[in-house]
């Protein structure tokens, strides 16, 4: 084999640029076990540099069925390189064994991808290969049990892949056409109203604690006697709850029906068992 073809196979392997492989090849004076070893090294410390960047770009991949479905954020620095293929296909890969191993980042990280290497090291050769700052972001999947799941992109990158998706679950007595229809359209209300929680006592006690502090202090600069502070800030904080809460949000088709006055009218045995929405650069 020429040095050439010798430096056009570690290229193909590597991901790595022409001089870095040729580079390397003759640091490992023309063994290419060793050649990967020394790009391999060189890529972690060139990640490790471009991991102190920020990434508020990327894609959300969403995998899997109605019975279990996952949704994973893929974080790089410029809408560019989120459009790129190697990045598109990198997620896609992931995004399925992303839902294989149910979300769990560190056997996400270990896991092998068809190329017999692991995600964690395939993303490290990425890095090197496009010179950003990827990286892989929040993650969950959902197992419908007895329910069904049902999904949406909106600014649909390519299939699976979007800058917003959602998953959800939804429980019902029979599935069919009408139940299937309501499904769709509350995974857009979702992704529409961005809700933090199923229901008020699901929101996170510190973004509540954070809201409320918020709410004294824009009241106090207004200049009102503390008695009715402490009584605007209950009604104020009431009422951020109810509108952060999925089932007390106004339906998105109809803002003077509650989401759950909808779920009784379609099917009085639908219930939403759980949700997530993803949303590029709201995780940064």
């Amino acid at each position: 084999m020429s040095n050439i073809e010798e430096v056009k196979k570690l290229r193909k392997l590597s991901g790595a640029g022409f001089k870095d492989c040729l580079s390397a090849l003759n640091e490992a004076k023309g063994n290419l076990d060793k050649a990967l070893e020394i790009l391999r090294v060189k890529g972690i410390s060139k990640a490790s540099k471009k991991m102190a960047r920020t990434a508020n770009e990327g894609i959300v991949v969403i995998c899997g069925d109605k019975d279990k479905s996952s949704i994973l954020e893929i974080n790089c620095e410029t809408d560019f390189v989120a459009k790129n293929q190697d990045f598109v296909n990198f997620a896609k890969e992931v995004g399925e064994i992303n839902n294989k191993v149910d979300s769990r980042k560190e056997k996400l990280n270990s896991t092998l991808m068809k190329n017999n290497k692991s995600v964690e090291e395939n993303l490290v050769a990425l890095i090197s290969k496009i010179g950003e700052k990827i990286s892989l972001g929040r993650n969950k999947t959902i197992k419908a049990n007895s329910g069904k799941i049902y999904s949406y992109h909106h600014s649909i990158v390519q299939d699976n892949l979007s800058k917003l998706g959602v998953i959800i679950c939804l429980e019902a007595s029979k599935f069919d056409e009408k139940i299937d229809l309501i499904g769709k359209q509350i995974s857009m209300h979702v992704a529409a109203m961005d809700p933090l929680a199923l229901s008020s006592d699901l929101i996170d006690e510190d973004i509540i604690k954070k809201e409320k502090e918020l709410i004294i202090e824009e009241l106090k600069n207004s200049g009102k006697p503390d008695n009715i502070i402490e009584k605007i800030s209950l009604g104020k904080l009431s009422k951020f709850k109810e509108d952060s809460s999925l089932l007390s949000q106004g339906w998105v088709m109809d803002p003077k029906k509650k989401l759950s006055e909808i779920l009784k009218e379609t099917d009085n045995s639908l219930k939403i068992l759980d949700f997530k929405r993803l949303k590029i650069g709201e995780g940064v």
